[in-house]
């Protein structure tokens, strides 16, 4: 049973700017490279242990949907194939090979772009709590995981230090980044959600939510970071799914419910993981993978 992963990677003569809970980000001339690990996060804390391939699953799926939505909005990738990355990547062929972006450099926008069309995670949380979801009132008498009568937008914010992930109305991502990038960046996301929703439902997935991220490339917007994987968004199986209830899904919740099981405070260090959820969470992202490039 091999349960090797990459857990982190060093990369000599190549300067890392960032190690976030799963991507490896190096600066390498005029450009980025990301390396996208196998490591994995719930409630906010990397756990100890990998779940081997899941990086390449992230790259391959990443990679696929930009494809698909470049006629919409541009993005910053820029090649993969190590073959033909910088002569600097070449001794780590073997550890860049399926997991490794070469990208453009953008000014990151300070705002996470959620998209929902279900009813769930921490939307569900505040609507039974009787509140607005990012200043938006829902109607009464939703259940979990219901449809939504159209897909809402609810950013949050992005800090470098302090608070992550601060639900925000429309208005205050407007007094962040203006007005008018706000309404190109809705109309964007709303496109691509459809369009991504569309593809999936073919493969038998449900994209319940997304999170999109934009930069600025001299004076355009672009697409960055990962999109549309089970790490930003809510894969579920169409065949299960039954309103009023939590969902199977083709991401990490295997996971954090096994964690929910025990006996842990969801702070640091998290528990070792034991096998069987190791090879069941790595089932999962297989799984959606196959299922949309079938």
């Amino acid at each position: 049973m091999n349960l090797i992963g990459l857990t982190e990677t060093h990369l000599a003569d190549m300067e890392l700017i960032s190690r976030g809970k799963v991507r490896d980000i190096y600066e390498l001339d005029n450009y980025l490279l990301i390396v996208a690990s196998d490591r994995i996060s719930a409630f906010d804390v990397i756990m100890p242990n990998p779940i081997p391939d899941k990086g390449r699953i992230l790259t391959r799926m990443s990679v696929f949907w930009f494809d698909k939505m470049k006629d919409i909005v541009d993005n910053h990738l820029v090649e993969t194939d190590t073959t033909r990355l910088p002569a600097a990547c070449k001794p780590y062929a073997e550890i860049l090979a399926g997991r490794t972006m070469l990208v453009k450099k953008a000014r990151q926008l300070p705002v996470e772009c959620i998209i929902r069309g279900y009813l769930s995670g921490s939307a569900w949380k505040d609507y039974r709590q009787g509140m607005p979801v990012s200043g938006i009132r829902l109607p009464d008498g939703l259940k979990e995981s219901a449809q939504l009568s159209e897909p809402i937008f609810t950013p949050s914010t992005k800090a470098d230090v302090g608070d992550h992930d601060v639900p925000i109305s429309r208005r205050e991502m407007e007094t962040i980044i203006g007005r008018e990038l706000t309404e190109a960046i809705i109309d964007i996301s709303m496109n691509i959600y459809e369009r991504a929703s569309h593809i999936a439902d073919q493969a038998g997935i449900i994209i319940a939510d997304t999170k999109l991220e934009f930069g600025i490339i001299d004076d355009r917007l672009i697409l960055i970071d990962e999109l549309l994987t089970p790490d930003s968004s809510r894969f579920w199986p169409k065949e299960d799914y039954e309103e009023g209830r939590s969902q199977k899904s083709y991401d990490k919740q295997y996971l954090r419910d096994y964690l929910l099981s025990i006996d842990w405070d969801q702070h640091p260090p998290a528990p070792n993981l034991p096998d069987d959820v190791i090879l069941k969470t790595k089932e999962k992202y297989e799984e959606a993978l196959k299922r949309l490039l079938k």
